[in-house]
């Protein structure tokens, strides 16, 4: 079914909401000109507007996702408790994109789990991946098959999820899509606390312990410029913040390796925490020029 969901967007734009995959082939088959795809999974907020802006300078038209992805949750994870508001979502986006592509599970999964699906390799089962493992091969799932449905010529991702990014840009490469991935820069609270919907979980106290993410980064970014200030800095500070740290890591962003003492260039420094029962994840990049 499709629905029109009109819009005051740019030169009087209309989002159009649908939810069957054959509609959103239609609608893709009528955009002239450049296309950007924006996957999400709902629960919107200014985070996501970034990424539709980002979209919006590079692309005549944008296709945004709201899909709850199941096959990347695992076993006692919160799918089920995973914020969805679909109105809220179109109310966000209105008129800020051409289609919202909402589909119930059973659309994007006629059988579930799908008889063929697609693997990160061993860079899903790192980090993130060690403590979700298969996470990662849900997302390039469904990334896949949004990439196929949404035909895009670009599509924007958050640098957030730093590792994500980088099994994506992986994923276009090894498969040989025909899309651009656009990575976007991580979108802050005011305190500096990463946007994410997760953050709706925390009560005030939880935002207020969940800013060691953010500040154990820059303490990372503020150290000596070289490799081993930079990984001896990020381990003062994740020793002093009082939080149940997962992960923190200094890596080389083209290989999600740990750095050497003469890595020189780009520091990839990621962490992931535990705050009220909330994994929060955050990210930031810091640059080793001596040694």
């Amino acid at each position: 079914m499709t629905q029109d969901h009109p819009g005051t967007g740019p030169a009087g734009s209309t989002t159009r909401l649908v939810t069957t995959k054959t509609a959103l082939r239609e609608h893709r088959a009528a955009m002239p000109g450049t296309v950007a795809a924006v996957p999400t999974m709902g629960s919107l907020h200014a985070g996501h507007l970034a990424l539709v802006e980002r979209a919006r300078e590079l692309a005549d038209h944008v296709i945004l996702t709201d899909f709850v992805n199941p096959l990347q949750f695992g076993p006692g994870e919160d799918y089920e408790a995973y914020p969805r508001d679909l109105d809220a979502d179109l109310a966000l986006v209105d008129g800020l994109v051409d289609v919202v592509f909402a589909p119930a599970v059973q659309e994007m999964y006629p059988v579930l789990p799908p008889t063929v699906s697609v693997t990160a390799g061993h860079a899903g089962t790192i980090l993130e991946g060690a403590a979700r493992p298969g996470h990662f091969d849900g997302v390039v799932t469904v990334v896949t098959k949004l990439l196929q449905l949404t035909s895009p010529h670009l599509s924007v991702f958050g640098r957030k999820d730093a590792q994500q990014l980088a099994i994506i840009q992986r994923l276009v490469a090894d498969l040989d899509l025909p899309v651009r991935i656009e990575p976007v820069e991580i979108q802050r609270e005011p305190s500096g606390l990463a946007r994410s919907s997760r953050n709706a979980y925390l009560s005030a106290a939880g935002r207020e312990q969940a800013l060691a993410l953010s500040r154990t980064l820059e303490a990372a970014r503020a150290a000596a410029p070289s490799a081993a200030g930079i990984r001896d800095a990020l381990a003062a500070a994740v020793a002093r913040a009082e939080i149940d740290w997962d992960y923190a890591h200094a890596l080389d962003p083209a290989t999600l390796r740990p750095i050497g003492p003469e890595h020189r260039g780009e520091v990839l420094l990621t962490l992931a925490g535990v705050v009220e029962g909330t994994r929060l994840l955050d990210a930031a990049v810091a640059v080793a020029t001596a040694p």
